[in-house]
């Protein structure tokens, strides 16, 4: 099994552009090297020598100009090192030149002063490439190493089967052919690091292929160049020429080009499968070795060791590829495995990962006679510090959730996140059950404790459903009724634990079908408005009411607000219903106003507004087109807003009001004294109206323990000169306690039950 080929994308190109001009330049010289080819190899004896001397300099100034100009200044240093090493090729095409012909053939030690020369050129080539490769590096699973080991290794096994061994039967090793045979080695080097860049994942760029037909142009040249030194053929010196002309001008044509930037950029790699031509590389390779000991024979016993040691590194780099890619493979699965059952963020097991574990803990639990419990975790007010400090510092509040729980925890428990602000503790024994609610303990004592994040100090308190089984089947609704227990604690006030029983099961299915009925009630008509009085407490005189929403179902009959309003705030349906009442109310109001008389009071409305209705951003447009289509003067419109709706976004919150404020409609804080009760409180709401919440009226006018708070509530409302009703008025004791007090108004049902319009005379 082969490992699969990587391919890639550049990533986008910095700024500084290359020069005008330099992309015709470089396939100018490509159009070059073709021509050079033909003329200095074939063409009249005349044109050979100053086309080619004149080739090899044309395309050594292109690679100096575009190293210069074309290049990026941090990327420079691989085409700045192969700018040196054509400047040592043409120093030793020079020394070629002047070293005189009887010193050549037969060879002399003078003879060697070119190669002394030319050798580094191909060091710093390689080198070159070396760089080239460092920055196109993939990651450690890339086979285009291996497979360009493979290529080299049967390169030698050809270069030496056809070029060394049969040039050292012929002249044996003087130190000139010895000098000589070092040129196919370094080939062989260079043929592994292009063979890499070739082969190695990403764009193709036209650098790229000019660099490798350049470096092939490179190795023909050499390859000829040591059939001809070493006797092995009689082959004209022009062949040679035309090679390494075509080469220069290759590699000036590659460094202009603009493309040469991509060479140095990171390279973003996927996995695909093994391509068509690398598989054909790898056949090819494969097939040398039974190539070459077909038609050779093997020669003495140095060939028989060589040819040995080569065609074993074949095999052995095909067998290390081959395993390496399994490795590959089986890494990358457990990859894919890891993600698919562990959180991305925090790394704990996941949902399915717990359910996988649930069922095998209780079909053990079955046999051993054992309990499993589960903790369903919820963060409390998680949303808030999301929206006050950004997804960041959530995310860094999960994961430290998930190190606290880790680390406190048992070893044997499972912690799980199954998602957003929900962690999961998995504990199983002979008493779990028991251990359970210990556990839950431990981890509320563990949010006691701040959490430092990068903003500084966070606290945050967690709300724990706990369920219990002992069996598989049990098991498996662990973590919905452990689920339904967490609802149940936050319903309890939050930064608490609650223990699943079948009640809670029951409550659920009955709220799900609330949920169900309520979908289609507005549609139905099966909402609708009653009217409750506001009674001016010094006149008697009625002031107003307030539009109270009721449902009255055709099976289920007359529902609670108490029950299907909470429903309607968390799934959203009161945005639409809160809509449609607020319109019936105004309208309602503009038929009592136009029915009353001139000297009659002037009526106002109240209406609530959910902590939904605040979010939405269609809400201000609503009002002010509720106020234009009935023509109610804006202060007729009163909108009573509750204090834990304000506080859960106060910014956004009081960005809305300001907005409703500006419409001239009243804002009114009902249940005042439930929440964030304070002076500065209410002096940063636009409010005009403060309700004084029932449970603190129900007492008054007796000597009762609120009387001091009531009287605190009103004093603080006349300092900000703001009204106030009393809620829930229900005795004439309470009335007048109220009045005497200084209340404004008053509602209870002293003055009225909320009934609908028609049963209003």
């Amino acid at each position: 099994m082969l490992v699969p080929e990587r391919t890639g994308s550049v990533l986008p190109v910095r700024p500084g552009a290359p020069p005008r001009g330099v992309r015709a330049g470089s396939w100018a010289l490509t159009g070059a090297a073709a021509a050079g080819l033909l003329v200095v190899g074939f063409g009249p004896e005349p044109l050979r020598g100053p086309v080619g001397l004149a080739g090899v300099l044309v395309g050594l100034a292109a690679l100096g100009f575009g190293t210069a100009r074309v290049a990026r200044p941090g990327d420079r240093a691989p085409w700045q090192h192969m700018c040196v090493a054509g400047l040592l090729f043409l120093t030793g095409i020079a020394i070629r030149i002047i070293v005189p012909e009887t010193a050549v053939s037969p060879p002399t030690p003078m003879a060697m002063i070119p190669n002394v020369v030319v050798i580094p050129g191909y060091l710093m080539s390689a080198y070159a490439f070396a760089g080239l490769l460092r920055r196109r590096r993939a990651d450690e699973d890339d086979p285009a190493w291996v497979d360009a080991v493979l290529v080299g290794v049967a390169s030698a096994l050809l270069a030496w089967t056809y070029l060394v061994q049969p040039s050292i039967e012929r002249t044996g090793l003087p130190l000139i052919q010895l000098a000589n045979s070092f040129f196919p080695v370094i080939d062989v080097v260079l043929v592994v690091l292009v063979a890499q860049l070739a082969l190695a994942g990403g764009v193709r760029a036209p650098t790229l292929w000019l660099l490798i037909v350049g470096s092939a142009s490179l190795f023909g040249g050499d390859f000829l160049y040591s059939v001809r030194d070493g006797n092995l053929a009689d082959l004209p010196a022009h062949y040679v020429d035309a090679l390494y002309t075509a080469a220069f001008l290759l590699f000036g044509a590659a460094t202009l080009h603009p493309s040469m930037r991509t060479l140095t950029e990171p390279q973003q790699i996927v996995v695909r499968d093994l391509s068509r031509a690398r598989t054909v590389v790898i056949a090819v390779v494969l097939l040398i070795p039974i190539g070459v000991m077909t038609a050779e024979p093997v020669g003495g016993a140095l060939d028989r060791w060589v040819r040995a040691v080569l065609c074993s590194l074949i095999v052995l780099a095909l067998l290390f590829r081959v395993v390496r890619s399994n490795n590959s493979r089986a890494r990358a699965e457990d990859a894919i495995r890891r993600r698919a059952t562990h959180d991305a963020l925090t790394d704990l097991p996941n949902r399915e990962l717990l359910s996988e574990t649930i069922a095998t803990w209780g079909d053990r639990a079955v046999a051993d006679g054992q309990e499993i419990s589960l903790l369903f975790i919820d963060l409390d007010r998680f949303k808030m510090i999301n929206d006050h400090w950004g997804h960041r510092v959530g995310d860094e509040l999960l994961c430290a959730v998930a190190g606290r729980l880790s680390a406190n925890l048992r070893g044997t428990d499972l912690v799980c996140r199954t998602g957003g602000d929900e962690f999961v503790v998995v504990l199983a024994g002979p008493s779990a059950r028991t251990l359970a609610e210990a556990t839950a303990g431990r981890v509320l004592d563990l949010f006691s404790r701040p959490f430092l994040l990068s903003v500084g100090e966070v606290v945050t308190s967690a709300s724990i459903g706990v369920a219990s089984a002992v069996s598989g089947a049990e098991a498996l609704e662990l973590i919905r009724d452990a689920d339904t227990a967490m609802y149940e604690a936050k319903a309890t006030g939050r930064n608490t634990y609650a223990r699943f029983d079948t009640r809670m099961r029951d409550d659920v299915r009955d709220r799900m079908t609330l949920e169900q009925e309520l979908r289609g009630a507005l549609e139905r008509g099966e909402l609708y408005p009653t009217y409750q009085p506001i009674v001016d407490l010094s006149t008697g005189e009625l002031d107003g009411y307030e539009t109270l929403m009721r449902w009255r179902h055709p099976t289920l009959g007359l529902i609670s607000p108490l029950r299907f309003v909470p429903i309607a705030e968390e799934t959203g349906l009161i945005v639409d219903a809160g809509a449609w009442l607020l319109r019936e109310a105004a309208t309602q109001l503009a038929t009592w106003r136009a029915e009353r008389g001139p000297g009659d009071r002037p009526l106002h409305i109240s209406v609530n507004i959910s902590v939904r209705q605040l979010r939405d951003r269609e809400l201000v447009a609503i009002v002010r087109d509720v106020l234009d289509e009935t023509g109610l003067p804006p202060d007729a419109l009163w909108l009573e807003i509750t204090e834990s709706g304000v506080m859960e976004d106060l910014e956004t919150a009081l960005a809305t009001l300001d907005e409703l404020r500006g419409l001239g409609v009243t804002l009114a804080v009902d249940d005042f004294g439930t929440g964030y009760s304070s002076l500065s409180y209410l002096n940063r709401l636009p409010v005009g109206i403060v309700k004084l919440d029932r449970s603190f009226v129900s007492e008054v006018g007796e000597q009762g323990a609120n009387e001091s708070i009531v009287r605190a509530v009103l004093a603080m409302a006349g300092a900000l000169d703001l009204k106030v009703v009393a809620e829930g008025v229900e005795t004439d004791v309470q009335r007048d306690w109220l009045r005497d007090q200084g209340c404004d108004l008053g509602q209870g049902w002293l003055y009225g039950k909320p009934v609908p319009a028609s049963e209003i005379g």
